[in-house]
């Protein structure tokens, strides 16, 4: 890419709810644009960029797949993203680093769950979008009623720019006021004709939604768009483009990808609409002394560069990495900002879902994998040594449920946790731990499927056999109300010949806060008698002694949460009072207040949507009310009814097979985890 200019490079990213159609329409981009020179279909197992053996045989999107394109005269690079919600972190550490992206919508179902979600982290990282309706050759898909969606739901600003026709393999083109059909064997053939007069109210109506948009963000165009005089289109395109960086416009395409019918416009709007690297604004980082800096996208600087994904290939370790200053070449060294470490790069590489070739530099603005790296990973800035900057690190969600691993021979014991070692190194959302009670080995992450898949993993990439049991629901603690602790300590020790006292007296409270404050604690406490004064190294084992007991809660250990501690008051008998009898007494006060609270459980608490066939609303209604769930909303629209729930995880275990049941295989159902809460 590196002999690319910059102002011909889009680095984009396809999202969307699950089944929406992202990889279909992936698969339509590289074929239209000459990077495959033919369809891989999802369903057949053969797309391009569902190239792991569990995404063919699931069906489904696990993974983020990097890939290029060109298109007219311009390199587009496309991130596939994974649509399931256990599956997130894969979306949110690629809109980290993308430059622009389009979100895919069911033309039938409009915003899904997953579309929220997709949707919040475009907007966290202010990435400009387009909107792709799919599957608009189905019956009951409408273009206005997933706008309308898009507006309620997302609080997005939907404006049409090219209109599926119902009848056929045609969109109205409202910039160049052209009809555009699409034929051949795979919709190659793409051919513009004028406007027929039996299309010409529709597209009518969305134009002029369209020219008020642009006039709204070019004022210069207002009054010809009032006089309604024609107006250039590439004055229209540069108004749109506008108003779409800047967030106030989200441009919509429609079509059906799998049809072959409407992926070539929005191509064109791609290259149009969505921003060069050099036209997003400055990266923020930050130095060692906290001070904030801007990062400008110029190659000759000191390189700045994010690890977003660590991923195994062939059994090495490969780190993609986004640059955003400077040049990164083959055998540079680098610093990882913060760590305290450099490392070498071995290798550069251009990626092709599966497959890598190596180039001789990646400059700012391009998206590479570098093979050598043994300590980077997700969140990680890699910088030129002696000019340590921080990017925006990237956040990993807690895991919710957790899955006992075992070999069935115990001669496959270190391979197995090596194995484990590598995919939570590549997943940040998993967690791998022994169980101190059994003994057990416990993997945990977003849900059943990730850790299905995990499993399968496992096995396959290591040749391994495994034993799972049954899923286990990660749980936290915290406490039902105000707690205090009063601990006077007077221990005697004797270290060989010698005997030391111990002597300190603490008193601690504590107090509940509300739901994902975390934990808060004060250790600047009340010092008596009046007038003796502590040292740093007493200070220091006071706090270390607070949070001691923060690890686990009063009643069964779990992680403790939204507990708020404060050490309000130490007494000092001279020279007993040593650094280390201040943090035992200081500890067990704070275990004593927490006792004192009580403990409370917190189970994960879920984000359900299930939609289900009108004549199976009553039956699933009160199946979910059963299992403790408290229903939030309902609609039904088509004789199709979405119930909205919060319901505990656990009750959740195996849902799946009980909504089919229920509804002859016609239910779906989805969740995404809300928060830890009393269940």
């Amino acid at each position: 890419m590196s002999k690319f200019n910059l102002d011909v490079v889009r680095n984009i990213g396809i999202a969307a709810h699950i089944d929406a159609g992202k990889t279909t329409l992936t698969e339509r981009i590289l074929f239209y644009t000459g990077a495959n020179h033919r369809i891989g279909e999802v369903h057949d197992g053969s797309a391009h960029m569902d190239w792991q053996p569990e995404e063919q045989e699931h069906g489904i999107t696990i993974t983020t797949a990097v890939t290029r394109c060109p298109w007219r005269d311009h390199l587009i690079q496309v991130v596939d993203t994974p649509g399931h919600v256990d599956f997130t972190i894969e979306v949110e550490r690629a809109m980290r680093v993308l430059d622009g992206a389009v979100i895919v919508m069911d033309g039938v179902r409009g915003v899904e769950p997953q579309t929220e979600t997709v949707w919040r982290q475009a907007n966290k990282f202010d990435i400009p979008r387009l909107i792709f309706i799919n599957k608009m050759d189905r019956p009951g898909a409408s273009l206005e009623r997933c706008m309308d969606s898009l507006s309620r739901k997302l609080k997005g600003n939907p404006i049409p720019v090219c209109v599926p026709v119902a009848d056929g393999n045609v969109v109205l083109d409202l910039i160049n006021e052209k009809l555009i059909r699409f034929s051949g064997d795979n919709g190659e053939v793409v051919s513009v004709e004028e406007i027929p007069a039996s299309h010409m109210d529709e597209f009518t109506t969305y134009r002029e939604t369209m020219l008020l948009a642009a006039a709204e963000a070019n004022p210069d165009l207002e009054d010809a768009v009032m006089e309604e005089e024609h107006i250039a289109p590439d004055a229209l395109w540069a108004a749109l483009k506008k108003a779409t960086l800047e967030g106030n416009i989200n441009p919509v395409f429609g079509g059906s990808a799998l049809r072959n019918w409407g992926v070539q416009p929005l191509l064109d709007g791609v290259l149009k609409l969505l921003p060069a690297p050099l036209e997003r604004p400055a990266t923020i980082a930050t130095d060692l002394n906290g001070e904030e800096t801007f990062v400008e996208m110029e190659k000759d600087e000191p390189l700045v560069a994010l690890a977003f994904k660590v991923q195994m290939f062939d059994g090495r370790r490969h780190v993609f990495v986004r640059v955003y200053r400077g040049t990164l070449k083959p055998s540079m060294k680098v610093s990882l900002a913060g760590k305290d470490k450099e490392e070498r790069v071995a290798r550069v590489f251009d990626i092709n879902s599966s497959s890598k070739k190596r180039i001789d530099a990646a400059v700012a603005g391009q998206i590479v994998v570098l093979a050598g790296l043994r300590h980077a990973t997700t969140g990680d800035t890699l910088c030129a040594v002696g000019e340590e900057l921080f990017l925006e690190s990237i956040d990993a969600r807690e895991p919710v449920l957790g899955l006992a691993i075992e070999p069935e021979s115990s001669r496959d014991e270190a391979k197995m946790l090596e194995a484990l070692r590598k995919v939570c190194e590549e997943d940040p959302t998993l967690r791998f731990e022994e169980d101190p009670e059994t003994g057990q080995r416990i993997l945990s992450g977003m849900g059943e499927l990730h850790l299905q898949i995990i499993f399968e993993r496992l096995v396959r990439e290591n040749n391994l056999k495994l034993r799972a049991g049954k899923p286990r629901v990660v749980s936290r603690e915290t406490i039902a109300g105000d707690g205090r602790g009063e601990v006077r300590l007077d221990r005697l020790l004797k270290l060989g010949e010698k005997e030391v006292t111990l002597k300190a007296r603490a008193v601690v409270t504590a107090s509940p806060l509300p739901r994902d404050t975390g934990i808060t604690f004060t250790a600047d406490p009340v010092i008596l008698p009046e007038g003796v004064s502590v040292n740093d190294a007493q200070r220091e084992a006071m706090r270390l002694g607070v949070s001691d007991s923060l690890v686990g809660g009063p009643s069964e250990g779990a992680p403790l949460q939204d507990v708020e501690v404060h050490l309000t008051e130490v007494e000092i008998f001279e020279d007993a009072s040593s650094p280390q009898a201040l943090r035992i007494a200081v500890s067990q006060a704070v275990h004593r207040a927490l006792v004192d609270a009580g403990g409370r459980m917190l189970r994960p608490l879920m984000r359900v949507e299930v939609v289900v066939p009108d004549e199976s609303m009553g039956s699933v209604l009160g199946d979910l009310q059963s299992r403790g769930a408290s229903i939030t909303g309902q609609e039904s629209e088509m004789e199709v009814s979405t119930i909205h729930a919060e319901c505990p995880l656990n009750e959740l275990l195996g849902y799946t097979t009980k909504l089919r049941s229920m509804t002859r295989g016609r239910g779906q159902f989805t969740m995404e985890f809300a928060r830890f809460d009393i269940a």
